[in-house]
């Protein structure tokens, strides 16, 4: 059986479904944190996010919250009171997105090892 890569031009591949997933979920750290949401703790406040990504610096912590607030994937809420209490959750749309991040990660459990790299 003979495989044949098929172009698709660049036109036709942002139009396709997995550009539009790649375009929500890529960057360092947008994964790890709707895993981190994701988890035994689905409510977690800014510092706690930070404490789980330690390698983040707050700046690119707070522009990639607001990053997935803004694509529909979190939830912000924000409490009014002294000092402001921020909370963040996933979305309904948010939650859609952990069944594909988890065949990605058991993907890489399996092939992390392959010989035939």
């Amino acid at each position: 059986m003979s495989l044949e890569t098929v172009e698709v031009p660049c036109e036709l591949m942002a139009e396709t479904g997995f550009a539009y997933t790649l375009s929500l979920v890529s960057g360092k750290y947008k994964m790890i944190i709707l895993y981190s949401l994701s988890g035994a703790r689905p409510i977690l406040r800014f510092n706690e996010l930070k404490r789980h990504i330690e390698t983040i610096s707050f700046r690119t912590l707070s522009l990639t919250l607001k990053e997935l607030e803004s694509d529909g994937l979190i939830i912000r809420n924000e409490y009014p009171q002294i000092p402001p209490k921020v909370e963040y959750s996933l979305s309904k749309r948010g939650q859609s997105l952990i069944p594909v991040l988890d065949m990605m990660c058991e993907w890489g459990n399996v092939h992390r090892d392959d010989e035939s790299r």
